[in-house]
């Protein structure tokens, strides 16, 4: 299994200190998305990912790129993939079935 030594930035807290920096509440944020509250600050604390439809509002909100935060979110999701012991194992069978056939 590949060790990570850290896990690369959520797209939510480069969003979280955009917001904080501008001076906007996370409510509000909310409000101005027309998305619920506690969807937002999942996101805001990593515990929910960005979609791409998200990213695009935040870019029509805020200016980021959406590209951006995908990617970002693609990295951590992979991080997270590769720290499963369960897929790690699978990956090595696969791995193995695979050199013996090709």
């Amino acid at each position: 299994m590949e060790t990570i030594k850290r896990l690369p930035t959520h797209p939510g807290d480069v969003l979280k200190e955009e917001i904080e920096s501008r001076g906007i509440s996370q409510k509000k944020f909310a409000e101005l998305l027309d998305v619920p509250y506690t969807q937002l600050n999942e996101i805001l604390n990593g515990k929910r990912p960005v979609s791409t439809d998200f990213a695009l509002m935040v870019e029509a909100a805020l200016g980021i790129t959406p590209e951006l935060l995908i990617n970002m979110q693609s990295r951590y999701n992979m991080a997270l993939a590769k720290q499963k012991p369960a897929l790690h194992t699978r990956l090595l069978n696969i791995r193995k079935m695979c050199a013996a056939i090709f």
